[in-house]
């Protein structure tokens, strides 16, 4: 039983890191007035990058930085679209999705074709990593994780507490007024959308380098999606937005648990889980969410 705990609970946190990474960028984003649904093409190309830069150099590191460099330039591209041009967010989004998809895949079989890359090294905590089950659970993981939980409350101060959290804040409510006080609503937006960009590519490598060390056609698999979802469930909140990681991230764990038990023969609806919970949590808390009352307006400039 307690074997069954600690490797579900270690699942959870793996299979939520992803999704928490991405969240906590579109966080800024949205906040800002910005919906952009193209995080699934942004988090497929940091995975084909991570590992790219990973097989090239030997470097988890380099990966890492390839993903996220990657994720920026695509944050540059989706903020000149929708903030510069006042493209329909949606729309762009969905290109950025579909394009990213034969990208990754034309690109992929040039370059690696199914190569190997380095993963991420674990990095146990001394003496905390031996603490019977939350040892092995909270404290022996690769850097991406720890990175992950630790910009939690990093960004929730910068949120709630400093002077450029309160802009971000400003510009989604209310744009015009922003731009009337001297806030530079286009550069609040161009700037948060490249820092989830950042966020989304390091969420991509860590699917394919820290998990499989591999780069697989579509391998990202709706969790771009369910990224958004995780946002709008915890209510554009950093700390609500980690406990919705975990919780959709804990119902992709226990598909796999459920996977070697008796009922696995009913292994397409399993598979089926996350998704199910993920259109669930959006419906029953769409209502209840406090996004922006610009989320999504094009601002215009007068």
């Amino acid at each position: 039983m307690i074997d069954f705990i600690t490797n579900f609970l270690s699942a959870d946190i793996r299979t939520a890191t992803p999704l928490l990474l991405a969240a906590l960028g579109l966080v800024f984003s949205e906040r800002a007035g910005i919906v952009n649904i193209g995080t699934e093409g942004i988090m497929l190309t940091g995975a084909l990058l991570g590992c790219m830069g990973s097989a090239a150099f030997g470097s988890s590191a380099v990966g890492a930085l390839y993903a996220m460099a990657g994720g920026a330039i695509c944050g540059v591209i989706f903020a000149f679209f929708t903030v510069t041009l006042r493209a329909n967010q949606i729309v762009v989004g969905t290109a950025f999705n579909i394009f990213a998809l034969g990208f990754t895949t034309t690109l992929n079989r040039l370059s690696l074709n199914g190569a190997k890359a380095v993963g991420f090294p674990t990095y146990p905590v001394p003496l905390l990593s031996k603490i019977p089950i939350l040892g092995e659970v909270l404290f022996n993981w690769s850097l991406p994780v720890y990175i992950a939980f630790l910009l939690v409350p990093a960004c929730w101060f910068v949120l709630y507490k400093t002077n450029t959290g309160l802009k971000v804040r400003g510009v989604g409510e209310h744009p015009k007024a922003s731009d009337t006080l001297g806030i530079n609503v286009f550069r609040i937006r161009y700037g948060v959308l490249i820092f989830s960009g950042i966020m989304t590519g390091l969420a991509g490598a860590f699917v394919s380098m820290g998990q499989l060390s591999q780069f697989i056609e579509n391998m990202v698999a709706g969790k771009g999606f369910m990224a958004v979802a995780v946002c709008v469930f915890g209510n554009y909140s950093p700390v609500s937005v980690m406990l919705a990681a975990l919780l959709f991230g804990g119902a992709d764990a226990l598909k796999y648990r459920l996977l070697t038990t008796s009922i696995g023969g009913y292994y397409q609806f399993l598979n089926m889980l996350p998704y199910f919970i993920t259109i669930v949590a959006l419906c029953l808390f769409a209502k209840r969410s406090n996004k922006p009352a610009s989320s999504g307006v094009a601002y215009r400039k007068e």
